[in-house]
């Protein structure tokens, strides 16, 4: 970790800068809310994140609309619900049709627009589409290196190196191509060696980083990681030194990513010009138990709309402009597009954001002017609408139901044979005093208080207006299926999938 850049933290309080700032967006996968020492987990090895949690802002109230990782993805990038975009049910896989329509405008496009260099490593998982159409470099971004969907998302394979090679035991997808790591459009390696992937991404955002300023260009990194994503791998300098286990072990190795990122940005003395944002797409899988992360307090994880699900721990990182401290204002990753658009100077699209804009708050001059939060699950209807609402401290469960990404815990809600449940009256927690979500206000309504009887009408009336107003795109999921499409380093090959394989000559 770079006692360098934690110096030029100090150093940097007071300064301005002259232009917009360099902005590196890291995204976890499948981070729990519990996951980070600086969010309380006991054993986690993450001193350079806690870094910036200490030298910025921590929030302890932010949170993804879905928790699944195709829309939590695409509303960061376009700071729109997804079900305007037609990104659900579920995600998005190797051979789909659909992907993040090309008339979305994402954050990398209006950045581009605005004279950044944009960058993205990692992983995509917004579709691949024909001939690449639906991939980052026609969805703004200059530069790309990544893997276009989930690492699962094919046969599996090693991944650890040493000592010895861990070979994967988890619920890989056998009958696809192996995964493509993409350099632009074009196939690097099929499948790329992984332990070895965390340190190419590394490599390609410092030299985004460095060519940025020899063009004297302000950068926009995209850092989505796939760590901690199940099935877990980690290099040789990480494997088996956590005291975590696989988990602990890709969570230490992304943290010493984040302290490379911001070892290179203090190298290159933009400390003071670099705005640093860290958060994750979605809550644990905690159905693999210790390989699976941690919600911490929280209930449930991935694939619900409990609070383990959809609440993230997230960090704004800017020295001189960001205030280090808490806070427990309402944010959201829907906010970050309509937030760095503001921060940076750069005009928003015409169209509708179901973002807010967070400057105020990131600055110290304001509060969020973000009131309230609306959860769809990972298979939206129409219907049903929002499964719930948070209001201030409030937050109600119209309907629940589980997952099994969600598997193991103790309380059966969160479980696959939790079934849709509608309440009437709804589920009511109190989450300034109730974050685990363990005491149902309204569970004798006769009892209620007049403030809480209230709070549930408030909530009652948000989510009838809300789906009133909402209109859902047409499905880019529900477009089905082309096995054509899966990428193959070499076409037309046979016997099909096994032929599509390329030597990774990076392996080292």
């Amino acid at each position: 970790m770079g006692a360098l850049w934690a110096l030029s933290l100090a150093l940097a309080s007071g300064l301005a800068t002259a232009r917009p700032p360099n902005i590196i967006l890291i995204f976890a996968d499948d981070l729990g809310y519990g996951d980070l020492s600086s969010y309380g987990h006991p054993s986690s090895t993450t001193p350079n994140l806690d870094h910036l949690a200490a030298g910025g802002m921590r929030f302890t109230d932010f949170y993804v609309p879905v928790s699944l990782c195709t829309p939590s993805r695409a509303a960061l990038l376009t700071g729109r619900l997804p079900v305007r975009m037609g990104m659900y049910p579920g995600v998005l896989r190797p051979s789909s049709r659909g992907g993040l329509p090309l008339e979305e405008v994402t954050l990398a496009e209006v950045l581009a627009a605005h004279g950044y260099l944009t960058g993205m490593a990692g992983k995509w998982h917004l579709g691949v589409g024909p001939e690449g159409a639906f991939l980052p470099p026609h969805q703004g971004f200059h530069r790309f290196l990544g893997i276009p969907y989930s690492h699962d998302q094919g046969p599996c394979q090693n991944l650890t190196c040493f000592p010895p090679a861990t070979p994967c035991d988890g619920g890989c997808d056998q009958d696809l191509v192996p995964i493509p790591l993409l350099a632009n459009l074009t196939v690097e390696a099929q499948p790329p060696w992984l332990p070895g992937l965390e340190s190419r991404y590394v490599a390609f955002s410092r030299d985004l980083m460095a060519d940025a300023q020899i063009q004297g260009r302000p950068f926009f990194l995209y850092f989505a990681s796939h760590h901690t994503h199940y099935p877990q791998f980690s290099g040789r300098s990480f494997t088996g030194r956590s005291g975590r286990g696989p988990f602990g072990d890709s969570l230490m190795e992304l943290d010493a990513a984040v302290g490379a990122l911001m070892t290179t940005v203090e190298d290159l003395g933009l400390l003071e010009e670099t705005l640093v944002i860290f958060t994750a797409d979605n809550g644990p899988e905690t159905m693999r138990m210790s390989s699976g992360g941690c919600s911490g307090l929280l209930r449930c994880g991935k694939g619900t709309t409990f609070e383990g699900g959809v609440r993230e721990p997230a960090l704004a990182f800017w020295p001189g402009h960001i205030a280090p401290g808490v806070t427990h204002e309402l944010a959201s990753s829907l906010d970050l597009f309509p937030t760095l658009a503001s921060l940076t100077g750069a005009p928003l699209p015409n169209i509708t954001l179901d973002g807010v804009d967070l400057s105020p708050l990131f600055l110290g001059i304001g509060k969020s002017p973000r009131r309230s939060l609306f959860f769809y699950p990972a298979y939206p209807d129409e219907v049903y609408g929002v499964f719930a609402v948070r209001s201030g401290k409030y937050k109600a469960h119209f309907f629940t139901q589980g997952s099994a990404h969600s598997d193991t815990t103790p309380d059966a809600a969160c479980h696959a044979t939790s079934p849709l449940t509608a309440h009437e009256p709804p589920l009511l927690y109190d989450l300034s005093k109730d974050p685990g979500e363990n005491y149902n206000l309204l569970g004798n309504v006769d009892e209620a208080t007049p403030e809480v009887l209230q709070v549930m009408k408030h909530l009652q009336l948000l989510k009838a207006e809300y789906d009133a107003a909402m209109t859902f795109g047409p499905s880019q999921i529900a477009r089905g299926e082309d096995p054509t499409l899966q990428i193959c380093c070499q076409p037309s090959c046979t016997p099909h999938p096994t032929c599509c394989y390329c030597p990774d000559l990076g392996q080292a």
